[in-house]
């Protein structure tokens, strides 16, 4: 594959054995880009397929509202839900639809969260929606850290 193709869905193992080997302590706050598809592909979970197609901002509503009482139950916060659109210093090619700011109190809570039973079961929805995406984690300085 052409790697200004290629897309990014999921993480690789090698990169959630960096991130939790960063030896990050207290809040992290994940960044979100997120492109969405026209039209929402759910060849990979049927069985969470809408009658007729939508499109990936509306599967990825779908998502949210099942993510949401995981992530609160789980301490996490949106701090930030906002329109993306082209980048101001970037490529010009380069656009994200969406931008979302998430707390998690640490990054123990974010492994906990993201793999509750519970959430994994909706995830089908984040797939299905996404063209393209991005997660940085970055460690909260306006917030002290918490050993």
């Amino acid at each position: 594959m052409d790697p200004s193709r290629a897309t990014y869905l999921e993480p690789t193992q090698e990169a959630g054995r960096e991130l939790f080997t960063r030896g990050i302590t207290g809040p992290v706050v994940m960044l979100n880009l997120l492109r969405f598809r026209d039209i929402a592909d759910y060849s990979a979970s049927p069985d969470l397929a809408s009658p007729e197609p939508i499109s990936g901002a509306e599967a990825y509503r779908l998502y949210s509202r099942h993510t949401l009482p995981f992530l609160l139950e789980a301490g996490g916060e949106v701090i930030f839900d906002g329109a993306g659109g082209p980048a101001f210093i970037g490529p010009s090619t380069e656009r994200w639809d969406r931008v979302l700011l998430v707390r998690h109190a640490s990054l123990e809570i974010f492994r906990s969260f993201a793999s509750n039973p519970g959430y994994l079961a909706g995830i089908g929805h984040r797939l299905a929606a996404l063209e393209d995406s991005r997660l940085l984690p970055m460690i909260d300085h306006t917030r002290p850290s918490r050993a």
